[in-house]
């Protein structure tokens, strides 16, 4: 078979799938209803894997130049499913349907897709000059929406359920814009990839308690 299947990149895969999962639940399946609570956790979840599939790849110390590069690419290629495609259709689900929502829709995983793809590029001539870790992100990482969203999601009952769909609108469009805007943003440490995982069970517990309420 052609790919890689090694430890590597199990993470990212389990990753895409709990995202394309997250893309069914949120159209519904058979008689079963939408449901973008599910679709949510599912979202948190692929932000998990993505939290920690860099580190784990790095473990292999004997990795082909081939392998590191097909990384790269099915890292992101995952990321537009997991962290582009899913929350807009997360927005549609939760009731984006107007004809002022679409384009937002639309925008939102067209602006994933350029900065992931400007990302592949300046990765690949950055590793052509030094085997160091990246430090520093240019826009805002698309993986950024796996607590973003989450978070927002869990006052979805405070917020109101008419004009909810508005403001997760809003929210998309900025974020997009944010893919995109050249500022440069710190890549995070281990110790604040732990204070954002903690922050990411923090929203889920609470999301699960508001939404049930």
């Amino acid at each position: 078979m052609i790919g890689f299947y090694n430890y590597t990149v199990i993470l990212t895969y389990i990753g895409l799938l709990s995202s394309v999962t997250g893309i069914f639940l949120a159209s519904g399946v058979g008689d079963m209803p939408a449901s973008p609570r599910y679709a949510i956790i599912c979202l948190m979840i692929s932000g998990l894997c993505d939290m920690f599939d860099g580190k784990v790849a790095r473990t292999s110390k004997n990795r082909t130049e081939q392998e590191k590069q097909f990384g790269i690419q099915i890292d992101s290629l995952c990321d537009l499913v997991c962290f582009g495609v899913l929350p807009s259709v997360i927005g549609y689900s939760v009731g984006m349907k107007k004809w002022l929502d679409i384009p937002i829709l639309i925008l939102f995983p067209l602006c994933a897709v350029i900065r992931l793809a400007y990302f592949n590029v300046t990765e690949e001539l950055r590793q052509q000059k030094t085997s160091d870790v990246r430090k520093i992100y240019e826009g805002l990482p698309v993986t950024s929406v796996a607590l973003i969203l989450p978070l927002l999601y869990s006052f979805r009952n405070d917020i109101g359920y008419e004009i909810f769909p508005c403001i997760y609108g809003t929210v998309l469009l900025l974020t997009a814009i944010a893919f995109i805007t050249r500022f440069k943003i710190k890549k995070p440490d281990m110790k604040l990839m732990f204070i954002f995982l903690g922050l990411g069970i923090l929203e889920l517990l609470w999301m699960l308690y508001r939404t049930r309420r």
